[in-house]
C-alpha cells in the first residue's frame, strides 16, 4: 500500500513538473533548440571560447589601439601632499573628506605630510550608526517585522560606507585629532570580521527593542547595548583620546608649535569652517528632474544629523563649480563608479580602455539614465577631486582625483579619468557655496522630495 501510493506521488510530480517546464513563458524544448542554433562552433566563436577558458575577460578585451599611457600634464591642480590608504575597509567616504580639510590645512601651515586620524573619526562612526539603527527599531516597533522599511533596517544594520553629510556631521560635533594621536589598528584597517561581529551583536539587540513592553523601556534598553557596542569598538579600534599634545612641524621639520587640545579645539584652531553649512552636495541622476532637491530617509551617520540632501544637476553645471574651485586651489569630495572601464596599471579611468563590444560581437547601448534605473551603475567610490585639464577652448580634457588606495596603486596614487567618462560615471560633488551660482543655492530653498532608503542612489560609497 505504501508502495502504490509513493508511485502515485511520483506520478503527480512529474506531471506537475513537466506542466511547470512547458508553462508559457518558460524555456521549452523547441525555444532551446532555437538557442542552440546561437552558438555554430564557427573558427571565430571557438577562438573566443578558446581564450576565454584560460584568460579575464578584461584582459582579452583591452583595446589594444588605446595602450600608451595618456599626457600626465594638467593645466589647473590644487596643492596636495601624501597618498592614503584605507587598506581592507570600506572607509573611502571618510579618508576622502579627510583628505580634502588636510589639503587646506598643509597648504595654510606649509606642513609637510600630515594626516588626520581615520581611526577615530571611524570610531564614532560606528557608534553613531549602531544608535541610528537601534532607535531606528524602537521608532518602527508597531510595524510588522516585514515591513519594508523593518526589513530594510535589519538587512542594512551597519557598514563602513557612506557620504560627506557622515564627515560633516560627525566632525562637527566630535572634533578631529591628527593620525599619531589615534593611529591605525588591524581591524579598523581590516574592518570585515568586526562589522560581522556588530551586525550580529545589532540584530540580536533589535529583536529585544521591538519585544520590549514600552518604547520608555526599549529607550532604557538601548543604553545597556550601546555600552557594550562601545566596548567592542574601544577593543577593535582604542579609546579615542579626548585630550592631547601636538607638535606641529613645518615642511623642514622644523617644530613650529607644541601645545595641548581636545579634538573639537583642534579642529576649530586648524579648520575652523562650519561643515554643515558651508557645503552642498550636487547630484548628475539624469533619471530624475534636473533642479530639483532631493533627501534619502535614513541617508546619514548620526540619528539627531542631516538625511543625505542634493541638487540634481546637468553635468554641465557640475563642471563649472568643479572647475572654479580647482582653479581656486580647493580641492572636493567626488564620487563615481569607479569599477567602470578602469585600467589599474595605468590609473586610468577612460572609455577607450576595453573594447567589449568587439570580444563579444554584441553592443551595449545603455544610457546613463538606463544605466542607473536598472542597477546596472551607481556611485561606488569617493575621492578628491584635485586637477582639471582645460583646453584653448576653455573645455575639460580631462580629470584628476586623488585616491585613497596607497601610492603604489594608480598614477602615483591618483587616477586620471577623460571627460567622456567624467560625464558617464560621475555621481556626486560636495562643493563649497562660494564656488555655486546663485541660481542653484536658490534651489536648496524648495522642499526636498524624500526618498526611501533602498533607492538606487542611496548606495554608500566604500
Amino acid at each position: 500500500m505504501i508502495k502504490r501510493t509513493l508511485l502515485i506521488v511520483l506520478a503527480a510530480t512529474t506531471l506537475l513538473g513537466a506542466s511547470a517546464q512547458t508553462k508559457d513563458g518558460g524555456i521549452d524544448a523547441k525555444m532551446l533548440e532555437k538557442l542552440r542554433k546561437g552558438y555554430t562552433a564557427s573558427p571565430e566563436q571557438r577562438a573566443v571560447k578558446n581564450a576565454l577558458a584560460s584568460t579575464s575577460i578584461a584582459f582579452l578585451s583591452i583595446n589594444g589601439d588605446n595602450l600608451a599611457m595618456c599626457d600626465t600634464h594638467f593645466s589647473h591642480r590644487v596643492k596636495t601632499k601624501g597618498i592614503t590608504d584605507q587598506k581592507s575597509s570600506g572607509r573611502c567616504w571618510l579618508f576622502t573628506g579627510l583628505n580634502v580639510l588636510r589639503a587646506k590645512m598643509i597648504d595654510k601651515y606649509n606642513l609637510g605630510e600630515m594626516e588626520f586620524s581615520q581611526n577615530y573619526c571611524s570610531f564614532y562612526d560606528l557608534l553613531e550608526k549602531s544608535n541610528l539603527f537601534l532607535q531606528a527599531i524602537i521608532d518602527t516597533r508597531a510595524l510588522p517585522l516585514e515591513d519594508r522599511k523593518v526589513d530594510w533596517l535589519l538587512r542594512h544594520p551597519i557598514g563602513d560606507g557612506g557620504q560627506f553629510t557622515g564627515v560633516s556631521n560627525l566632525i562637527m560635533k566630535y572634533g578631529i585629532v591628527p593620525k599619531e594621536v589615534m593611529p591605525e589598528t588591524f581591524q579598523s584597517n581590516n574592518t570585515r570580521h568586526m562589522r560581522t561581529i556588530l551586525s550580529l551583536k545589532l540584530r540580536e539587540f533589535a529583536l529585544k527593542l521591538r519585544a520590549a513592553k514600552s518604547d520608555k523601556a526599549a529607550a532604557s534598553l538601548k543604553v545597556e547595548q550601546l555600552t557594550e557596542i562601545y566596548r567592542i569598538l574601544v577593543e577593535c579600534l582604542g579609546v579615542p583620546p579626548t585630550e592631547f599634545e601636538w607638535t606641529m612641524r613645518n615642511r623642514k621639520g622644523e617644530v613650529v608649535s607644541t601645545e595641548k587640545y581636545t579634538p573639537k579645539s583642534f579642529y576649530d584652531k586648524f579648520i575652523g569652517e562650519d561643515l554643515e553649512g558651508n557645503y552642498i552636495m550636487v547630484m548628475n541622476d539624469p533619471s530624475r528632474e534636473f533642479g530639483k532637491v532631493y533627501e534619502i530617509e535614513y541617508d546619514r551617520h548620526i540619528y539627531d544629523g542631516e538625511n543625505w540632501l542634493y541638487v540634481n544637476l546637468p553635468i554641465e553645471r557640475i563642471k563649472e563649480m568643479a572647475i572654479a574651485s580647482i582653479k581656486d586651489n580647493t580641492a572636493m569630495y567626488f564620487s563615481c563608479d569607479v569599477g567602470k572601464f578602469f585600467d589599474r596599471k595605468k590609473g586610468t579611468l577612460d572609455l577607450a580602455n576595453y573594447d567589449y563590444e568587439s570580444l563579444f560581437r554584441t553592443s551595449f547601448p545603455m544610457t546613463k539614465r538606463e544605466r542607473v534605473q536598472t542597477y546596472a551603475s551607481g556611485s561606488s567610490h569617493a575621492m578628491t577631486l584635485i586637477a582639471v585639464d582645460i583646453d584653448d577652448a576653455g573645455k575639460p580634457r580631462k580629470w584628476m582625483v586623488e585616491n585613497s588606495w596607497g601610492l603604489k596603486s594608480g598614477y602615483k596614487g591618483n587616477l586620471i579619468m577623460t571627460d567622456e567618462w567624467f560625464n558617464e560615471y560621475m555621481f556626486r560633488l560636495v562643493v563649497e557655496r562660494k564656488y555655486v551660482p546663485q541660481d542653484i543655492l536658490d534651489m536648496l530653498k524648495q522642499t526636498p522630495t524624500m526618498l526611501p532608503p533602498w533607492d538606487p542612489m542611496f548606495a554608500p560609497e566604500e
